[in-house]
């Protein structure tokens, strides 16, 4: 297995990882993300930039975010203790804000006049409006129309933080297609203009920068388990839409060999029914979308799949490019999980423990249910609760007619 995993030597100058990545856009485009990627590098050698982004991680989102022993879960379970790291107490409820306000931060250091972004199932809206409120960027964000009346929650509350919502009704009016309705606007004017990409997807230099700005979460849960246990958890995982909490936590565990990273996939409806479950990696193949190379779910002729989960945030038919490489290469396992048993992890989390998770972060905890009766009780598995279950609440509990 090639072992250069070092993320400072990740991606190349030309945004490679591996076959991925890369800046596949329209030569007017390509002088566009030059210059982001420029500011980028430029902004984050400048120490009033890492000190202001520091304290709004402390004082703002209310980082550090802890580490939860859920022990009556893991009793209940038999086998592996499961720890969660508790994303969901961030400010807005999620691990979105981390790298939100990197870009925003970013967008008012370049001088733009507006921030252009997608959503799914609104946790990267809700926090990209809250960070562009709190540096007075004014932020128009692209919907799905099934998504909107899905995450209403979240639809409400980008609207009191005052942004222009956009509600998409195109093609399956989701995720896919709320990116695609976001970079045609973004298009239009990418001189004033900033894309905020709201995972590791997209040209270069996004996959890079938000894996940057959410690489907090494994920084800080490598020292906290260390710290807590004398030694590193054995399972680390996350869910994998497009993949931003996932590279988060991995980074800073890929030079751990000991510990075993899954990243865990929407299985949906069943990964044997196309256009019925999201599982890129799982059942995809090397190809190309919005910019990037990496593993797609694609149609005979090429074009992208349609796609389906209950978690609106993990609805995608592609996947970072990261990702892509690390699957090649063996250090992270990719897993699936279907709808029903995202549910059924959503509730257990929530009347065992007291914690009602996103249903995207019930991908992951759901993969550590199937996971804990299997292993040995001195095994540790540590899962990124990448978000609260707020947003997803209502719509839980009319699909079981609680």
């Amino acid at each position: 297995m090639t072992r250069q995993l070092d993320a400072s030597l990740m991606p190349d100058a030309n945004g490679f990882f591996g076959p991925y990545g890369g800046q596949l856009v329209p030569p007017h485009l390509k002088q566009a993300m030059d210059d982001i990627a420029a500011a980028y590098d430029k902004i984050v050698q400048r120490q009033d930039f890492q000190d202001e982004l520091a304290q709004l991680f402390a004082d703002y989102v209310g980082r550090p975010s802890p580490i939860f022993h859920a022990r009556r879960l893991s009793q209940q379970l038999g086998g592996a203790q499961i720890h969660l790291k508790r994303e969901d107490l961030n400010h807005t409820g999620a691990h979105k804000i981390n790298h939100c306000l990197g870009e925003a931060l970013l967008a008012k250091f370049m001088g733009k006049t507006k921030v252009i972004a997608e959503t799914g199932a609104g946790q990267h809206g809700v926090a990209l409006a809250t960070a562009c409120a709190l540096v007075g960027i004014p932020c128009e964000i692209h919907m799905g129309q099934v998504d909107i009346e899905k995450e209403h929650p979240n639809v409400t509350k980008m609207r009191i933080l005052g942004c222009n919502l956009v509600a998409v009704t195109r093609g399956q009016a989701t995720l896919k297609d709320a990116v695609d309705s976001a970079f045609e606007e973004y298009l239009k004017d990418p001189v004033n203009t900033i894309y905020a990409i709201g995972s590791v997807v997209g040209p270069h230099p996004f996959p890079k920068m938000v894996r940057d700005f959410q690489s907090i979460v494994g920084r800080e849960a490598r020292e906290q388990f260390q710290k807590k246990h004398g030694k590193l958890p054995d399972y680390v995982s996350a869910c994998v839409g497009g993949g931003s909490n996932a590279m988060g936590i991995f980074t800073a565990f890929l030079d751990d060999e000991g510990v075993k990273l899954v990243g865990v996939e929407p299985a949906g409806e069943g990964i044997d029914k196309p256009g019925k479950h999201a599982a890129t990696l799982s059942v995809g193949k090397p190809g190309e979308i919005h910019g990037m190379k990496c593993y797609v779910l694609e149609n005979a002729d090429g074009t992208p799949a349609a796609v389906h989960s209950i978690a609106s945030g993990l609805d995608y038919p592609g996947v970072g490019p990261q990702h892509s490489y690390l699957k090649d290469i063996g250090r992270v396992q990719y897993e699936a999980v279907d709808d029903a048993e995202c549910l059924n992890a959503f509730m257990t989390l929530s009347r065992v423990e007291g914690i009602i998770p996103a249903l995207e972060s019930s991908h992951a905890v759901a993969w550590a249910m199937r996971m804990a009766p299997t292993l040995g009780k001195d095994t540790n598995i540590l899962v990124n609760l990448s978000g609260r279950g707020d947003k997803d609440a209502d719509y839980v509990a009319k699909r079981l007619g609680i």
